[in-house]
């Protein structure tokens, strides 16, 4: 039997068919295009479910389940995503809207949870049984896994420390407040800084992108020479490693596992063809 994966983030939904070896024999990629509201999103879940199926040549009834890693607090118990800021969503019943279309029994947790424990079953972190893992992508997602367990809190409330202060009466989160750590270290923060930088430096490439200006041209510009780019980047640098160590102090895990991929278009993760895609640091 299959299994389906989705990851769904705040710039793109990915799905993927995994076997009983956990190797991914089949993944689509969509829009997430959150401002559609949770109904349009939802829909595109299944839709993404499905070519993954059709791609891999089989249909649900080859598939034992669907299991989906969200962001933001997610009650895996009742399969509801409580609150996700970066989609605009509360109290939205994803697993019940997901099997009603799919027929399939559906799981839920917050998606950097999802990405912990698969690194521990196929990833990077194979044997571990006390890791760290971080993504970074549209947010700053953190798992952790202590003793073989997952952390989670009560209520999935747990290892969100994304929105743990890092600068006081800093940058404005999604969250509502100021100064977290996703205000920094995450795509969508790097995009404003280049934004900043470009209309400070209209001399500079990254002037050219417009309000259309992604993590991956600030990179590209760096790449390029770009001095306004690389001063940028240097900063970044900076503010993204800027939770990390509290988190080893806090936990002393036996590895960090940095997940996503802000270089890429949208700040999509990068999947690995067994497990997931994390780097080890």
């Amino acid at each position: 039997m299959y299994r389906i994966g989705i990851d769904l983030g705040g710039t793109n939904i990915a799905a993927g068919v995994v076997d009983e070896s956990q190797h991914i024999v089949a993944e689509v990629s969509v829009p997430t295009g959150a401002e559609r509201g949770a109904e349009a999103v939802v829909a595109d879940i299944c839709r993404a479910a499905e070519l993954a199926m059709a791609k891999a040549g089989i249909t649900a009834a080859h598939c034992a389940s669907i299991g989906i890693g969200s962001p933001g607090t997610c009650d895996g118990s009742r399969g509801v995503v409580v609150r996700a800021y970066n989609l605009g969503w509360f109290n939205v019943p994803v697993c019940d809207m997901v099997t009603a279309r799919l027929g399939l029994p559906c799981r839920l947790s917050n998606d950097a949870n999802c990405a912990a424990l698969a690194e521990t079953v196929a990833g990077a972190a194979v044997g571990c049984r006390n890791m760290v893992l971080v993504t970074l992508g549209t947010g700053v997602g953190v798992g952790i896994v202590s003793d073989g367990k997952l952390l989670e809190g009560v209520g999935g409330t747990g290892a969100e420390a994304g929105h743990a202060i890092l600068v006081l009466d800093g940058e404005p989160c999604t969250c509502g407040r100021k100064g977290c750590w996703e205000a920094y270290g995450s795509a969508t923060a790097l995009i404003r800084q280049g934004r900043r930088a470009a209309l400070a430096h209209p001399e500079s490439p990254l002037a050219r992108c417009g309000d259309a200006l992604t993590a991956k041209d600030v990179f590209d510009a760096a790449d390029g020479g770009d001095e306004t780019a690389q001063a940028v980047l240097a900063q970044y640098y900076v503010e993204e490693a800027g939770g990390g160590p509290g988190l080893g102090y806090i936990f002393g895990p036996g590895m960090v596992v940095i997940g996503g991929g802000p270089r890429r278009p949208g700040g999509a993760a990068a999947p690995s063809r067994r497990g997931g895609g994390g780097r080890l640091f």
